[in-house]
């Protein structure tokens, strides 16, 4: 490329990162989110067709995640390529149209996010929260109960973790009402859309990966 061509394209580039006012800076000098976006934006100096991206916003705070996540979304929509690998499920729905899950380097799903989500779990999900001393015994209850559904693929699911209960329904509230219905009493009760986060831990377990 030419001085004159660089010139032009790195004006470009930072104002694609936002970065133009820090155009004199120097690189040490910038926060981590700027110099995430320095790094992208470095990156399509030659104008690319495809980016690979490992991790883009791990370590960022949210602002910063949503600028990239949003100059990585104008990207897509100038026709470039983003391959990338993500630990944070919001990301991947944000950002991917076509995923894969990989659980000890074994793909185990793939498809698009709303794909994934409605063939692994439920429309909702309904998250219980009980006192300490009733937590066991309440998600016995539900477990032992009609709302636990037949085990089917993608029927009624519930599922105790150590502070919650989870209930995977197609209709969060009649199944808040099925709970109410049961004699239990939740300390506070949150019906929500699924989400990729969901599909994944389904998928690949609670466990910690070291």
């Amino acid at each position: 490329m030419s001085r004159a061509a660089i010139r032009q394209r790195s004006e470009e580039l930072l104002a694609f990162a936002r970065l133009e006012e820090k155009a004199d800076s120097a690189v040490e000098s910038l926060s981590g989110g700027m110099r995430r976006r320095l790094t992208i934006a470095r990156s399509l100096i030659n104008t690319p067709e495809m980016v690979l991206l490992d991790e883009p916003t791990t370590g960022l705070d949210p602002q910063a995640r949503h600028v990239l996540w949003d100059r990585l979304y104008r990207l897509k929509q100038d026709g470039v390529t983003l391959l990338l690998t993500t630990h944070y499920m919001e990301e991947a729905e944000q950002l991917c149209d076509r995923l894969l899950v990989v659980d000890h380097g074994r793909i185990v799903a793939e498809g698009s996010p709303q794909d994934l989500i409605g063939r692994h779990v439920t429309r909702e999900v309904l998250e219980l929260r009980f006192p300490l001393d009733l937590a066991e015994a309440s998600a016995a209850k539900l477990r032992g109960s009609a709302l636990a559904g037949d085990g089917s693929e993608n029927g009624p699911r519930v599922e105790p973790l150590p502070d919650r209960v989870l209930v995977y329904a197609e209709e969060g509230e009649a199944a808040l009402a099925a709970v109410h219905g049961l004699g239990l009493v939740p300390l506070t009760a949150l019906v929500r859309r699924a989400t990729l986060e969901d599909v994944f831990l389904k998928l690949t377990g609670r466990s910690l990966i070291e």
